[in-house]
């Protein structure tokens, strides 16, 4: 099959497009034909990248840990899926991912597709709605007339959190560029803060909710605009304790968490997308042999939505 590989660490120079050995099924494991997969830059620098989950070596590797696709053949014993179902899903970090034509995935991590959507367009919800999700709904617990604060919402994650607290009955203030104004309000946004001329921090008080997506000094500018017993959740990195420890009074709270793959939540998902409730936002649909550029695009930053990889069917 055709696939991107990863023959050392490092960043996009690193992703080459070439042949490589299909991929074996195992026990619990269906193999999908992949139709797309979406981009998350951040994986390159993930250890699980290039590692398998028992910690051994595992490159050359391939990334992309959203799929959507169609279930080629399943292991002896599944019954979490169908041959020719059309399923979407997080796979494991710890494995190979969909940046390729077939990819073997944990049949239990598998959802159907939104109805209302293409496989394409599908590939660009897996990672970034359940991200938005685990975190307003295991960490935050996230309620009706809350305040919530979305750093990047124009972002993969951001517009995926807008919409999904907007839902929830949140209001909800984004962090963006101008241009992103209007998106965010189509999207369901209260309020937009251009941070490029505006401390978020001087425009904003009484937050239940910060949803970080961008890190550093944003993050810890974030704790001046919670209310007491708020919550930071931070995606990118996590929080120094000694910073948790200077500003996490009067029950403000910090977490940071990595997401993890869940069949039940992207039905749910799936549900909300097919009532027109969220929609995926993509920023660029690219082939798969051309995947190196979309990786460096999507290192380089300021997105709107989600990079995809499309693959030719074999």
């Amino acid at each position: 099959m055709k696939a991107v590989r990863l023959h050392k660490e490092g960043g996009p120079e690193q992703l080459v497009y070439e042949d490589a050995p299909k991929p074996q099924v195992g026990a619990g494991d269906a193999l999908i034909r992949v139709h797309a997969t979406g981009i998350t830059p951040a994986e390159l620098t993930y250890a699980e990248t290039y590692r398998n989950c028992d910690g051994s070596d595992r490159l050359p590797a391939i990334p992309g840990h959203e799929v959507s696709g169609v279930v080629e053949s399943v292991a002896p014993g599944v019954t979490d899926v169908s041959i020719g179902d059309e399923v979407y899903a997080l796979t494991s970090f710890c494995r190979d991912g969909a940046a390729a034509e077939y990819v073997a995935v944990h049949a239990a991590d598998l959802a159907p597709k939104p109805k209302t959507l293409n496989l394409v367009q599908a590939a660009a919800v897996p990672l970034s709605a359940l991200t938005a999700w685990q975190a307003f709904f295991e960490h935050a617990r996230l309620a009706s007339g809350q305040r919530v604060l979305v750093h990047g919402a124009a972002g993969g994650v951001g517009a995926f959190a807008v919409q999904i607290a907007r839902w929830k009955g949140a209001y909800v203030i984004g962090t963006a560029s101008a241009e992103n104004r209007n998106f965010l309000l189509d999207l369901g946004a209260n309020e937009v803060i251009d941070y490029q001329h505006v401390r978020f921090e001087e425009a904003v008080r009484d937050t239940d909710v910060v949803l970080d997506t961008i890190g550093g000094g944003t993050r810890e500018r974030s704790w001046q605009v919670l209310k007491p017993g708020g919550i930071l959740v931070s995606l990118p990195e996590p929080i120094p304790e000694s910073e948790t420890a200077a500003h996490g009074k009067d029950g403000k709270r910090g977490v940071f968490f990595i997401v993890r793959p869940d069949r039940k939540q992207l039905s749910q998902i799936a549900a909300l997308i097919d009532a027109g409730a969220v929609r995926p936002v993509i920023a660029q649909t690219v082939p798969l042999a051309v995947a190196r550029d979309a990786f460096e695009r999507g290192v380089a930053g300021h997105t709107r939505g989600k990079l995809v990889l499309a693959v030719d069917k074999p």
